[in-house]
């Protein structure tokens, strides 16, 4: 007999006293009506009577109840178990007895959130306790059966006791202290607008004695009104700060059509933006507005501005602050636009008796030259590596804050009213879930041994193609800076040619490397696309990683052409500042990368839009090629920052072609370029850009720059470090003047000795932040892992549950002959 089948209820009714506010499921049952349903049609009436006999009336109400939802959700249900005459659910396949429909009503994903009255009961009984904190009170266990809140009794009660609840909850919200109520009502799973009814029949029922403003002292009120404002104003604030971030309206729309892959590069050019800002601003203030208020002396005569020095940077421009060479070796005297003229003692420090210079502050140029530098990247590297580990945060975060559901419920902003705003969150939503779909439909297809062999032999001879291609640029770029060195000096011989001749003969070398800089990378895509990969995010990474290869390379020769073979020997080349030639020659390299990526941009995408459209006869325009933009600002933002100990005033050069690039991509982007065929979300691409800017770009820079401070002898003819012999002595003669006077620095001195001098610490403080980065990463590996565990865990006790209903309908089963055949009997015996 089915009866016989006993089942714990104490576990659920325990859980349903202690558990967090249930959500309205009322929509998710439907595949549990339509067995109900089925169910109550299988069943003989009288078999369903004499079953129901044992039945208490808790459990006779929960099995009415069960039918009631089974005749509402007939509509619905029909139809939904088989199709094309195949179960689709294995706990669909039989007829399931009144037992088996108890033990599935008394299941706690059966019974949560099943109606508001079990919410409302559910909160009555937590403001009681709020009430009664302090008095004693009887377990729930010593209470019976009618008596205790039961989240299941009260989905089968009636109207009028549901309004008495209600009833009663308003009465315990109202003795409710303000804060506790505002906090009981934000906790309750009910609507805004059943939220706004309780609070509205909390007010008018204490209408009865109202609360007139003279029970409110004045110090309360102004209390109230303060913290309000304030709130306000920080509201504002927020809004204004949010107002500020530069292009965010654009951002919106580019993420819109063309998606987060595209949107990364523009955040990564914003990223490149601020980082300048930073650098002129440091420069501007210490080195370019000190030394442009107290001017050196000329003794040379002044060049004329011919117009060709925008493009060389020579001529006019080399006496000026936007170089080196420009900058003296004095030290700046408040009070007056003189400087005290530097006198070196015997011992090699800078000392001068001059009795002005004692009595004023004094600015040392060498010194704030030589600090300025070292500082700001100091300061860079710490930005850097706090932005790439806030970047590892976001792109590997473990919650599914921003999956499929989220996005499709939770994502939209209801306070955008605007038409223009709608219509743009609207695109932007769209193409997130379509890249969102994309990794959810795409799917790994199994390929045979032959065709692995075969992509595995293509993907071999595309990258000896690549890395061949690289290693023959890099050397001819070598071979021309060889072929330029020897001519240079046969023409400082010679001259036999004009200095504007001279000085336009110098733009060939940037002209042939940026040329390599604009043809190779589609050399790189052309490799690519014979490749056929899958997956176009791993397409976007291998373009990325040759590029960087082919950058590197460049660089690397470029910086031996610079720092081993000009600044050894400057006298063979007829230079006095070697360092003021160097800048002029990054100033180059940096404006013909601007010009080249103009030509790029109106051949590669605006003709070829054209080309496409009036004679190939096709709808489809060029993609935006991220891997080969990123590398390219890549590439500029190295120039800039190993140039800046040369040409201090070159973050500002770098500044403006950012903010014309930017305006000039944007638009090519919108007129000549579609969105990627196959959506796909760029969820870590960021953080590549940003750990590509970090290691090799700031990296190199920083290694070349030390090297030249530390190792290079400086021209003795102009810059700040004339007359040392490394541009490091500077501070280090400074170090000695605090240490000889007796200064309170003294222990200053002692401190940067040890961490200029000894390079233990740099590698110390390397190793100390690249652990941070590790063990950010592990341990957000270790959460993700943890998460998947538990969902798997959860998917199991839903196998579990499948599996203990079907067991326990087995054994009904099994017992159901039985139990039929003494139902026969009792029926024939009752008429006689």
């Amino acid at each position: 007999m089915a009866r016989n089948i006993t089942f714990d209820f104490i576990t659920p009714r325990r859980l349903e006293t202690t558990m967090e506010s249930p959500l309205d499921e009322d929509g998710l049952h439907d595949s549990f009506s339509q067995l109900i349903e089925e169910q109550s049609h299988s069943l003989a009436p009288g078999t369903v009577a004499l079953e129901m006999e044992d039945l208490t009336d808790e459990q006779r109400d929960r099995l009415t109840y069960l039918r009631g939802a089974a005749v509402e959700g007939r509509g619905q249900g029909r139809g939904r178990g088989r199709e094309d005459g195949r179960v689709t659910d294995p706990l669909m396949e039989g007829r399931w007895s009144s037992d088996t429909l108890r033990v599935l009503s008394s299941m706690p994903s059966r019974t949560i959130g099943r109606s508001r009255g079990a919410i409302i009961s559910q909160y009555y009984n937590r403001t009681m306790q709020l009430r009664r904190r302090r008095q004693t009170r009887p377990s729930i266990r010593d209470l019976s059966r009618s008596a205790r809140p039961s989240i299941r009794g009260y989905g089968m009660s009636d109207v009028c006791e549901e309004e008495s609840k209600k009833d009663q909850l308003v009465n315990n919200l109202q003795n409710l202290s303000l804060s506790d109520r505002i906090r009981m009502l934000r906790a309750m799973p009910l609507s805004v607008a059943e939220k706004s009814e309780l609070r509205r029949r909390v007010h008018n029922f204490k209408e009865g004695r109202p609360i007139t403003s003279g029970q409110i002292s004045c110090f309360s009120r102004l209390k109230y009104y303060f913290i309000i404002a304030l709130r306000q104003g920080w509201y504002s604030w927020l809004s204004f700060l949010h107002a500020l971030q530069p292009w965010h309206v654009a951002l919106k729309r580019v993420s819109g059509r063309f998606g987060t892959g595209v949107l990364s590069y523009f955040d990564f050019l914003r990223t490149l933006l601020l980082f300048n800002v930073f650098l002129f601003l440091v420069y501007g203030c210490f080195l370019v507005i000190p030394q442009a208020i107290h001017p050196p002396s000329t003794h040379g005569t002044t060049l004329l501005f011919t117009g060709l020095e925008l493009l060389t940077g020579a001529g006019f421009f080399s006496d000026t602050v936007m170089f080196y060479g420009h900058y003296s070796n004095d030290t700046l005297s408040s009070g007056s636009s003189s400087s005290c003229p530097p006198a070196h003692n015997d011992t090699g420090h800078n000392d001068t008796g001059h009795p002005a210079c004692t009595q004023r502050l004094s600015y040392n140029m060498p010194l704030a030259y030589f600090f300025t530098i070292g500082v700001s990247f100091f300061i860079t590297c710490i930005i850097l590596v706090y932005s790439m580990s806030k970047s590892f945060g976001r792109s590997f975060h473990i919650s599914n804050s921003h999956g499929l559901a989220a996005k499709v419920f939770s994502s939209w902003d209801f306070k955008v009213i605007k038409r223009s705003s709608v219509k743009l969150q609207s695109e932007n939503i769209c193409t997130q879930l379509k890249e969102l779909l994309s990794e959810v439909s795409r799917r790994e297809k199994r390929k045979d041994l032959v065709h692995r062999l075969w992509r595995l032999a293509v993907h071999a001879m595309a990258w000896v193609m690549c890395l061949g291609s690289t290693v023959g640029c890099a050397f001819a770029v070598y071979q021309f800076s060889e072929h330029m060195h020897q001519e240079q000096r046969v023409l400082d011989r010679a001259q036999v040619l004009s200095p504007q001749e001279q000085e336009a003969s110098l733009l060939a070398l940037p002209v042939v490397v940026s040329s390599f800089n604009l043809l190779l990378p589609g050399f790189f895509n052309t490799v690519g696309w014979m490749e056929e990969y899958d997956s176009i995010s791993v397409r976007t990474y291998v373009a990325i990683f040759r590029n960087l290869l082919f950058k590197v390379s460049l660089l690397g020769v470029l910086c031996y052409h610079w720092l081993g073979r000009i600044a050894p020997e400057p006298d063979a080349l007829g230079l006095q500042c070697w360092e003021s030639f160097v800048g002029q020659e990054l100033y180059r390299f940096l404006l013909m990368d601007f010009i080249f990526i103009l030509m790029d941009t109106f051949f590669g995408e605006f003709l070829w839009k054209l080309f496409s459209q009036k004679a190939l006869k096709r709808k489809r325009k060029p993609e935006f090629d991220i891997a080969r933009n990123v590398l390219e600002l890549i590439y500029g933002q190295t120039l800039a920052w190993l140039g800046v100990l040369f040409s201090p005033l070159l973050p500002a050069v770098q500044i403006v072609k950012l903010l014309l690039l930017f305006y000039i991509k944007k638009a090519s982007l919108m007129l000549n370029c579609q969105a990627p065929r196959r959506a796909w979300r760029a969820s870590q691409m960021s953080t590549v850009f940003i750990t590509l800017l970090c290691f090799p770009s700031f990296l190199g820079a920083a290694v070349s720059v030390a090297y030249t401070m530390w190792m290079l002898r400086p021209s003795g003819a102009c810059g700040p470090f004339r007359g040392l012999t490394t541009m490091f002595q500077a501070g280090k003669q400074w170090m000695q003047q605090v240490e000889e006077r007796g200064s309170n620095l003294s222990w200053l001195t002692g401190v940067l000795s040890s961490l200029l001098e000894k390079p233990l610490f740099l590698f110390i403080a390397a190793g100390v932040f690249l652990m941070v980065i590790y063990f950010h990463t592990q341990v957000l590996d270790g959460q993700r892992k943890v998460i998947s565990l538990l969902q798997e865990q959860i998917e199991n006790e839903g196998e579990d549950k499948k599996f203990l209903i079907t067991r326990l309908q087995n054994l009904h089963e099994q017992r159901r002959p039985f139990s039929v055949h003494r139902r026969t009997e009792r029926v024939k015996e009752e008429p006689a």
